[in-house]
C-alpha cells in the first residue's frame, strides 16, 4: 500500500507526473504526423483543436493509444479504478423528450414508475451492506422538487451514513431550480447539506447548443451545464463531466466540448472524472446518428487522455460500451471503469448488455487481465485501497464425490 499512497500523493500535481511523462518518453518513436503531438505531450504543452483533428484522422489507432497510454501510466503507473456502487434510477416520467433517450415515460404511461422515498430506500437496503455509493439520475420528474430530494437525501443518509450519495444531472438541477423558484446556488446548496456529496456528468451530450437543439431540444443550455457546474464546485461539491458522441455532431464538435470542459476544469479544479461514452443507436430513436464503431469508441478515450490535461481521471463506462470494450480501454488512456453497478436502467433501455452481476472480485479480474493493479476508490477519489480478492477457504477433511 505504500507505493500506492506515494504515487498518489505526487499524481494530481502536473510538474511530477509530467517529469515521468517526459522521462518515459526520450527514447519513443513517433511516425511523421504525430511526432509534433507527441513532443507537445512530453513537454507538457495543451493540445490544440487542431492537435486533436490529426489525432482523429491518424491512421494508426494503435500509436494513438500509445501515447495515450503513456500519459496514463505517468499519472497513475498501472493502477486502475473501480468503486463499489449500485445505480437506483428514481423515476422514468420526465417532463422533456429527447431524441436519443429509451428510458423517458410520460405520466401516464403503463410503465412509468416514481420511487417515493420509503420505496427508494427500501430498494437501496438491498445492496447498502456491499456498496459505499449510491448513483442516482432520472427524469425530470413534474411534481418533485428541491424539497423532495432534500428529504430524500436526509433519509439514504440517516439510514446508511457510510453511502456517498452521486446524484441529479445538471439539467436536474435546472428542473429543481425552475420547479422551487430557486437559484442553482440555493438548490445545491440545501441537497449539499441533505447530505448530496458529488454531482454526476450526465447530460452534457455535447456542448453546441444546434447539436442539442436536434438531439435534446428543452434541455439545459451548453452554458447552462457548466455554470451548474461551476456552482456546485464553487460550494464544495465535485462533480464528474461527460460526453454522448456518435449522434450527429462532428468530430470539431467533439474536441469543442473537451476544451470547454478543460477550461471550466482550469477555472475550478472541480471535475473529477471524464466519461465519454457513444450513443446506442436503434431504429426508433434519432435514426440519422452516426453510431460508432469499437475502434472510434477506443480512440475517443485515447485522444480525451491527451486532450484533457486539467481532469485527472478518464472512465471507460462499461455500463454503455461493455467489459471488454473498456478493459480495451485502459490501454489506451482510461484509469477508472466505474463499478460494480448492481442495477442500472438508462443504458440497458438504450440498448446496453453489459452484465449487471459484478461483484468486485470479477471486476478486479477485469482490471488484471488489462495489465493493470486494480484499486477500489471512494467516489470522490480521495481513499484508495489496494484490491485483492479474498481466496475460498479450504474445508478440512471434505472430499469430492467420485
Amino acid at each position: 500500500m505504500d507505493q500506492w499512497t506515494s504515487h498518489q500523493s505526487q499524481a494530481g500535481c502536473k510538474q511530477d507526473w509530467q517529469e515521468r511523462l517526459t522521462s518515459s518518453m526520450q527514447h519513443s518513436q513517433w511516425s511523421e504526423s504525430i511526432s509534433p503531438i507527441a513532443n507537445k505531450v512530453a513537454s507538457g504543452q495543451r493540445l490544440s483543436i487542431e492537435d486533436g483533428m490529426i489525432l482523429f484522422h491518424h491512421p494508426d489507432l494503435n500509436e494513438v493509444g500509445r501515447l495515450a497510454d503513456l500519459v496514463r501510466k505517468s499519472r497513475f503507473g498501472n493502477f486502475a479504478f473501480f468503486n463499489s456502487n449500485v445505480h437506483v434510477n428514481q423515476t422514468n416520467i420526465c417532463v422533456l423528450s429527447c431524441r436519443f433517450c429509451a428510458f423517458r415515460r410520460s405520466k401516464k404511461a403503463t410503465d412509468a414508475y416514481s420511487l417515493d422515498i420509503e420505496a427508494y430506500v427500501e430498494d437501496l437496503s438491498k445492496y447498502a451492506e456491499f456498496v459505499d455509493e449510491v448513483h442516482s439520475v432520472g427524469g425530470l420528474h413534474p411534481d418533485w422538487d428541491v424539497h423532495h430530494y432534500q428529504q430524500l437525501f436526509k433519509s439514504v443518509k440517516e439510514k446508511f451514513p457510510h453511502i456517498t450519495i452521486k446524484a441529479l444531472t445538471a439539467v436536474e438541477i435546472k428542473h429543481l431550480a425552475q420547479l422551487s423558484n430557486m437559484t442553482y446556488r440555493e438548490v445545491l446548496t440545501i441537497l449539499k447539506d441533505a447530505g448530496l456529496g458529488s454531482l454526476p456528468g450526465g447530460g452534457a451530450e455535447i456542448l453546441d447548443d444546434e447539436i442539442r437543439a436536434i438531439i435534446c431540444n428543452g434541455k439545459e443550455s451548453s452554458d447552462e451545464y457548466l455554470e451548474i457546474h461551476k456552482t456546485a464546485h464553487e460550494i464544495g461539491l465535485p462533480s464528474n463531466c461527460t460526453m454522448l458522441f456518435g449522434t450527429v455532431e462532428t468530430l470539431e464538435h467533439r474536441l469543442i466540448h473537451m476544451d470547454k470542459l478543460r477550461k471550466l476544469a482550469d477555472e475550478t479544479g472541480g471535475f473529477q472524472c471524464f466519461v465519454p461514452y457513444p450513443f446506442l443507436p436503434d431504429s426508433s430513436r434519432l435514426p440519422e446518428a452516426q453510431g460508432s464503431t469499437g475502434s472510434e469508441v477506443l480512440r475517443t478515450i485515447a485522444i480525451s487522455r491527451l486532450m484533457l490535461d486539467s481532469i485527472q481521471h478518464i472512465k471507460a463506462y462499461r455500463m454503455n460500451i461493455g467489459d471488454g470494450l473498456a478493459e480495451l480501454a485502459l490501454q489506451f488512456g482510461a484509469d477508472d471503469i466505474d463499478g460494480t453497478v448492481q442495477k442500472e436502467s438508462i443504458m440497458h433501455l438504450a440498448g446496453s448488455t453489459a452484465p449487471l452481476d459484478h461483484d468486485m472480485s470479477r471486476l478486479s479480474k477485469l482490471i488484471e487481465n488489462a495489465g493493470c493493479v486494480p484499486i477500489k476508490r471512494n467516489t470522490t477519489y480521495e481513499n484508495f485501497e489496494r484490491f485483492i480478492p479474498k481466496k475460498p477457504t479450504p474445508v478440512r477433511g471434505l472430499k469430492m464425490a467420485q
